[in-house]
């Protein structure tokens, strides 16, 4: 496998500047993930990895060697793409055999057929190997484009957010697969995607990418804990972080603080308190363990245990433990905290 290292690594497009300056340095056999909104430089830097796009300026490093200049075929990177990108006039056994008859890295057709049979049967897609590619489901392609990757075993594997165009079920499915065989394999994989639940289920770390820029780079339990901005924070949790304005905090916070955010699972149910200061019952799910409430047209989301039910209007008192708070300036940069 392979190491990478990205090094202030600048593309434009024209005018538009798609990573500006970007540093990463991903470990031999790491799953990395890339997580980010729309137009945050993912895939450009999925594509710079690859040697599809060359940089404006820095290097792309892998085991150490400066391959910036080096075409696609000298990285041995596979990459999979979003929509499958199968050839639909083959069979599915001829689909994932391609790379294998490339003149570059053409193998003998029994070795071929051994690999692509052991691929397949990872997979569970073995009984589909003569069908055509047109024939099948999209779960059942997705799996095909993994396995196209996967016979090749090359140095980094590349997915450009593979299972985002799946139902639900099958992502789930697809994603424990996909871990599963990224640690038998020891595998370098850098892996693309918006989808929190799929970064923090899949990363050894992640890098948080917001307009050309990584604004922080750990573990999923490191960026969710400790996130160095707002934006950050909100990023990654589902329910999302709760902010509430700073003058809740009145003299009990940085007077540099504007926003205050807090988990919903660090958000505590009182047994009473100033009524003035209640909150209104929005929602309250006992199977989610999630009450909604709203103040002065603020929304607060508690992940709490209960024993019977609210009704929506209902009073609640919600405090905010000052040690379980992120406190955030005005530019949304995080601050010291009692943390």
């Amino acid at each position: 496998m392979a190491s990478i290292c990205l090094h202030d690594i600048t593309k434009r497009f024209g005018d538009i500047t798609a990573v500006h300056e970007l540093r990463l340095d991903i470990a031999d056999g790491e799953f990395f993930v890339l997580l980010g909104p729309s137009g945050a430089g993912k895939t450009t830097t999925l594509r710079l990895i690859a040697g599809l796009e060359t940089p404006d300026a820095g290097r792309v490093l892998m085991n150490g060697t400066d391959m910036s200049a080096a075409p696609p075929a000298q990285r041995d990177c596979a990459f999979v793409f979003q929509q499958y990108s199968l050839y639909p006039h083959l069979s599915v056994y001829d689909n994932m055999a391609f790379p294998l008859r490339a003149p570059m890295r053409r193998m003998d057709e029994a070795d071929i057929r051994r690999r692509v049979e052991r691929v397949a049967a990872t997979l569970h897609i073995e009984s589909k190997l003569q069908r055509k590619a047109t024939a099948l489901s999209g779960g059942e392609m997705q799996r095909v484009a993994i396995g196209r990757a996967l016979v090749r075993e090359p140095s980094v594997y590349l997915m450009d957010e593979p299972l985002s165009s799946l139902d639900a079920g099958l992502r789930e499915e697809l994603r424990v697969e996909l871990k599963r065989l990224q640690r038998a394999s020891g595998a370098t994989v850098v892996y693309v995607t918006h989808d929190q639940v799929e970064a923090t289920t899949l990363a050894d770390r992640i890098a948080i990418l917001e307009h050309g820029r990584v604004v922080q780079v750990g573990t999923p339990l490191e960026v969710y804990d400790e996130p160095r901005s707002l934006e950050v924070a909100q990023r990654l949790g589902t329910p999302a972080v709760n902010v509430l304005p700073a003058a809740w905090f009145a003299g009990r916070v940085d007077p540099q603080a504007r926003h205050v955010a807090i988990r919903p699972e660090d958000v505590m149910l009182a047994p009473d308190g100033d009524p003035a200061h209640a909150f209104a019952v929005i929602e309250c799910s006992l199977v989610k363990h999630l009450v909604v409430a709203e103040r002065s047209g603020v929304e607060v989301r508690a992940r709490t245990m209960l024993d019977q039910g609210l009704a929506p209007g209902a009073r609640v008192q919600l405090t905010f433990p000052p040690e379980r708070c992120l406190f955030f300036d005005a530019a949304g940069q995080r601050l010291a905290d009692a943390r």
